[in-house]
């Protein structure tokens, strides 16, 4: 099925695709930090809360929105008549890199309840290797869609 109606629309799609991903990673980047500094406080404390309030406000107003942003235009350029070839398997490994940082906003997610609770489920070395998932996802995917090998 195509929708040649999205053809005109491919380079405003595009654009408001790569702000999306732009402002999504800035928050894969930033919250795993802001819970290695959130670990380094004690729990119920004045700073903790302060941390409660930035990650909630980092996940629910910038996070959030630009996922599903991300997700929405993706999905609207893989629409558009002649962007994806589906002969070739780059497409394959940038989808493999999208799963892979939509997992990592869940697990954020998931961890910032636990926070929200005071609980700790990991350690603050965890959360200063778990930095890392956000930039391999991304060097999988800016390889696939620019250079796409395969």
């Amino acid at each position: 099925m195509t929708l040649d109606i999205l053809a005109p629309w491919y380079l405003w799609t595009k654009s408001l695709h790569l702000l999306s991903v732009f402002a999504w990673m800035a928050g894969l980047f930033y919250l795993p930090r802001l819970y290695v500094y959130h670990y380094q406080v004690v729990a119920g404390s004045e700073q903790s809360e302060q941390f409660k309030t930035m990650e909630r406000r980092l996940m629910r107003g910038i996070m959030n929105p630009a996922m599903i942003s991300s997700w929405l235009f993706g999905i609207l350029l893989v629409l558009t008549p002649g962007v994806v070839d589906w002969s070739a398997g780059w497409w394959h490994g940038k989808l493999a890199g999208l799963l892979t940082m939509t997992w990592f906003h869940h697990h954020l997610s998931v961890a910032r309840k636990a926070l929200l609770a005071d609980g700790r489920p990991h350690s603050e070395r965890y959360w200063r290797i778990m930095n890392e998932v956000p930039t391999l996802a991304l060097i999988l995917i800016v390889v696939m869609v620019i250079v796409k090998p395969f």
